[in-house]
């Protein structure tokens, strides 16, 4: 399993560069928000490709991992090329462009860390699959991972579907999206992406404890991204005041687990 891990470092590393030397060329870093996804897809696929039989549970994850991956990478390819740069990346790097460092500041901090992080996340997939060369059945874990990841899976996709089909109407333009799966919870996206990361590492899981123990880290980080770092807390910041509404919509929103809405 080891040499599979550093193959897919290297393959990683290499993929990065190339898409590094891609934001040099066009001066924006802002694409890799779609990398994460597509890099997660390209890490459980190059796993699977390792294994000369692989069993039911690596056909299941790189399965789950591909779908998750390759949705999220073209939807999130699809809005960069539609809205530009993002605000977060040229506020990060506009010094850097101004004084002809933003190649080096691109990568230090942002192709080099994503990279890591990346790799961090996607080790349920990878441990997963390198760790499941039998055609043993799958178990109750694994079955559970999939029902996770299911459920998961809807909330990002219709989270993501409603959202855009809401920003698509201009008379609702600056207006706060409360509709849908958006009444429950503020980031059904968000919620969506933890619940298929924690269900991908159950169907992990169901290889042994040890895959499990290793391998944790990947979506206990992401649920922390998501809900204490670069995800809910820098998308809120600031909101209230460019969206009238939006503070009353706290008010009555949970902020990541769906809930009832409160009553005013």
């Amino acid at each position: 399993m080891v040499e599979g891990l550093i193959a897919n470092a290297v393959l990683l590393a290499a993929a990065m560069l190339l898409l590094w030397l891609v934001a040099i060329r066009i001066k924006d870093v802002s694409f890799i928000d779609a990398v994460w996804g597509g890099g997660m897809a390209l890490l459980a696929l190059a796993s699977w490709l390792q294994l000369d039989d692989p069993g039911a549970r690596a056909d299941l994850i790189v399965a789950m991992t591909v779908l998750w991956g390759g949705r999220l990478a073209a939807h999130l390819l699809l809005r960069w090329r539609g809205h530009g740069e993002d605000s977060r990346y040229a506020k990060m790097l506009g010094k850097a462009r101004e004084r002809g460092t933003f190649a080096g500041a691109a990568l230090i901090y942002v192709f080099a860390p994503q990279t890591v992080l990346l790799f961090l996340t996607c080790l349920p997939a990878q441990m997963g699959i390198l760790g499941s060369p039998d055609p043993a059945p799958l178990g109750a874990l694994a079955w559970a991972g999939l029902g996770l990841w299911s459920v998961g899976v809807f909330f990002e996709w219709v989270g993501d579907w409603q959202l855009s089909h809401f920003r698509a109407d201009p008379a609702n333009k600056d207006k706060v999206m409360d509709r849908g799966l958006w009444r429950f919870t503020r980031h059904p996206n968000y919620f969506g992406d933890a619940c298929a990361w924690w269900g991908i590492w159950l169907a992990a899981a169901d290889a042994g404890w040890e895959i499990a123990a290793w391998s944790v880290a990947g979506p206990l980080f992401l649920t922390f991204t998501l809900t204490r770092w670069s995800g809910k807390p820098l998308l809120e910041r600031g909101i209230a005041k460019r969206r009238p509404g939006y503070a009353e919509y706290v008010e009555r929103t949970s902020g990541f687990f769906p809930l009832p809405p409160k009553r005013a």
